[in-house]
């Protein structure tokens, strides 16, 4: 038999406790070794064992999550899932939350509203599966999100098709301009953030899909822009992409590149989850594929999963010069290693090394 994911719950609320216990068990992958009340009840329950992954609450009676994630991290790295509500002050708690160790974020209003037949519920049981697959080193590094399983097996798994035809395959003619298309999932904000603060003002114009909640992607956008010498903001449909500017798909909406004439700009749209996630990097890579082919370059990052993977695929396939982050930088190797096993990626590189080589290929345009 395979070895379960065993998850210790920390939440001060019953109801969530309850909640979140039924729809974590709905996988068969995951078993609930021990829920908490609080940090100190917790600390207890981990003299006597440790679990694979913590799912912990921010806001807490006698410590707060933030508090309790810093001690732990800094004596006993588990992989740790913040729960948190969906407000703008919850959205910049859990970007602290991140940047202390946490490897990703479930909203409390998904928990309440999740049934065991639900994208919600679905999401929250591959966030937690993702996070038991993070490597910690000693000092912490943060991240973002994840595929999915349902109770009964997989949920049926939707590639990009359900938002946008494949390629045509008619080759696009170079031109002066060229856009830079990135896809992450956990281990992606840290990732991220080291990968933008190290491009000049001059970059070439950027799409990012980053596995994140909706309004989260708002505040990690905030975050970034403030750090980076390039713009950085939550993309709304029918931003210009632009040198120098970095859009960010937001939460629970896919993002999509389209031309106009010589100009890119995103199309925000709703839709179904595709390959398990809203955004989806697959959905963004294609239309990339579609839409600026050579004109193109793609960017695969840490991540759980194979989102992007068949996208990727489709990019070089049309043009594009292509990059994956290499397994020693990536806190999770799985979308990279997808992206190479599929054969749609051109060069694997540490993740110190890819804000050069994007600017590096601009100079080629």
């Amino acid at each position: 038999m395979r070895k379960k994911i065993r998850v210790l719950i920390i939440d001060d609320s019953a109801s969530i406790r309850q909640t979140l216990t039924h729809v974590l068990e709905q996988d068969p992958d995951i078993e609930i070794m021990a829920v908490a009340s609080d940090p100190f009840v917790a600390a207890r329950k981990l003299q006597e064992e440790v679990p694979d992954v913590i799912t912990l609450d921010v806001e807490m009676p006698r410590m707060d999550g933030i508090t309790f994630l810093r001690k732990l991290m800094a004596q006993r790295p588990i992989p740790v899932v913040m729960c948190s509500s969906l407000t703008e002050a919850g959205s910049q708690t859990l970007i602290q939350a991140l940047e202390a160790g946490a490897v990703d974020v479930i909203l409390k209003s998904k928990i309440g509203a999740a049934d065991s037949l639900s994208d919600d519920a679905i999401r929250i049981r591959e966030i937690v599966k993702s996070a038991s697959h993070a490597r910690l080193p000693t000092v912490r590094r943060a991240a973002g999100t994840v595929r999915s399983a349902s109770a009964n097996g997989p949920a049926k798994k939707l590639t990009a098709d359900a938002m946008l035809p494949p390629p045509t395959g008619r080759a696009m003619a170079k031109t002066t301009e060229m856009v830079v298309c990135v896809g992450a999932s956990t281990g992606g904000t840290e990732a991220l953030r080291e990968f933008l603060e190290e491009l000049p003002a001059n970059a070439p114009g950027m799409v990012i899909v980053q596995h994140m909640p909706e309004k989260f992607t708002d505040a990690f956008a905030k975050r970034l822009n403030g750090l980076c010498e390039v713009e950085v903001k939550e993309a709304v449909d029918g931003d210009p992409v632009l040198r120098g500017h970095v859009l960010i798909a937001p939460g629970d909406k896919h993002t999509l590149l389209e031309r106009q004439g010589a100009r890119y700009h995103v199309s925000v749209k709703t839709g179904p989850l595709v390959s398990r996630h809203r955004p989806s990097v697959d959905v963004l890579f294609r239309s990339a594929a579609r839409c600026a082919g050579s004109n193109a370059m793609g960017i695969i990052m840490t991540g759980m999963g194979d989102d992007g993977a068949r996208g990727m695929l489709e990019m070089h396939q049309a043009g594009a010069y292509t990059v994956a982050q290499d397994e020693a930088s990536s806190i999770v190797f799985g979308m990279p290693k997808e992206a190479i096993a599929k054969g749609g990626v051109d060069r694997v590189l540490p993740l110190d090394q890819i804000a050069r080589e994007v600017m590096l290929t601009q100079q080629k345009f």
